[in-house]
């Protein structure tokens, strides 16, 4: 499990900030998108070349206890670090939604799967569509399936 290095708190003091609040008040707090009142859940993975814990907030997509985890990194031209992360250990994620976390393997998504799961983000989070319209790269979904 990623839990088992050092943790490395993200750069970016609100993502450090919320993933504190989240994880210390086990999901009553800082489990929103900054003031927008949308579910966020915390992703931890292990960084693909540090070898350190990481651990992000993203929008709450789930559906039937798998969850999409959507790299879209604003509609940025290139993917965010945590997608690489996933896709170098795959078997390596955490999720929390809620009190606390579980294990989860994560899969890219392609074709009639992608599209109903990007329907499915859209509909949890609409500036994922405005996300999509700025940049050329194609916004990669990922599902994350809960271990048993």
């Amino acid at each position: 499990m990623p839990t088992d290095s050092e943790y490395e708190p993200s750069a970016w003091p609100w993502v450090r900030d919320q993933v504190d609040e989240y994880e210390s008040s086990g999901g009553q707090r800082g489990n929103t998108l900054l003031d927008t009142g949308m579910p966020v859940v915390i992703v931890t993975t292990r960084g693909n070349k540090s070898g350190k814990v990481r651990k992000m907030a993203l929008m709450r997509v789930e559906h039937e206890g798998s969850y999409a985890l959507v790299a879209s990194m604003g509609g940025a031209p290139k993917h965010p670090v945590w997608y690489y992360n996933l896709k170098a250990d795959p078997t390596k994620v955490l999720i929390q939604d809620g009190p606390e976390p579980f294990e989860f393997d994560v899969r890219e998504t392609e074709g009639d799967e992608r599209a109903e799961w990007w329907d499915r983000a859209v509909a949890a989070y609409p500036p994922y569509a405005e996300y999509q319209e700025k940049t050329d790269r194609r916004i990669p979904v990922l599902v994350a399936t809960r271990r048993r």
